[in-house]
This record gives C-alpha cells, structure tokens and sequence, in this order.
C-alpha cells in the first residue's frame, strides 16, 4: 500500500495558511531546520510566517482549492488554485515540499496569474 501522509500533510498545511490559521500550521507541519526558496523572503520559517500572517490580514477570503496532489519518496507537488478574495481570478500555484519523517523542511512554490483572456481553450486548470 502506497503512503500518503506527507501528501495530506502538505494539503493540509496550505489548507490551514489560506484559512489564516498560519501559526497554527506551522507548528503541526514545519521542522525545526525548515528553509524554503522564495526569492522576496529570506529562506527562514519565521520570516515566511510573518508574511503570510500578513497576507491573511490584507486578504482575509483568500481561498486554495487543490486540482492535483502528488507524492514521490519524500517529495511533495500541490497544484492549486488560489484567490486572494472571491472577484479575483487567481493563480494557478504549484507548491513542492520536501519531508523529513513527518515534517515539511523545504519548500518551493512557482505561481501563474490567471489571465483575462486567454487562447487555450482548455484553461489553466
């Protein structure tokens, strides 16, 4: 049988920072040695912690809806769909976690902007 703890672990951490519910989130799912690679933060729990508080007070109706959950060894890829508030169109977010045991200790996210209009008949999603 095929594990997918470290899969619901990453969903529900992004569940719970779109809720606002961050520290919260942080403290289930975040080691103690966690590093990510965000290029406007510096690579420290703390500092991205601190921004996604702040996220959550400018957006609080931010909503993630996840379209694709994938796990490979201790390697986890979110494909979301984010809104920062409901007349938003979003973007389409792809978060990669890396695990140790249970915990996230590394985290990379790309992200895509929704366009207006668009070509592709299919979506972004």
């Amino acid at each position: 049988m095929i594990s997918t703890i470290n899969k619901e672990a990453a969903i529900s951490f992004l569940q719970m920072v779109a809720s606002g519910k961050i520290r919260e989130a942080f403290e289930r799912h975040i080691a103690t040695d966690f590093c990510h690679h965000n290029p406007y933060f510096r690579g420290d729990a703390e500092s991205l912690m601190l921004a996604m508080e702040e996220n959550a007070v400018q957006s609080p109706n931010k909503t993630l809806e996840v379209k694709h959950a994938m796990e490979d060894g201790d390697k986890v890829a979110i494909h979301s769909h984010i809104k920062q508030n409901p007349m938003d169109l979003g973007a389409a977010v792809i978060h990669i976690f890396r695990f140790e045991g249970e915990r996230i200790v590394e985290l990379w996210d790309v992200g895509q902007e929704i366009p207006e209009e668009t070509p592709n008949e299919y979506g972004m999603f």
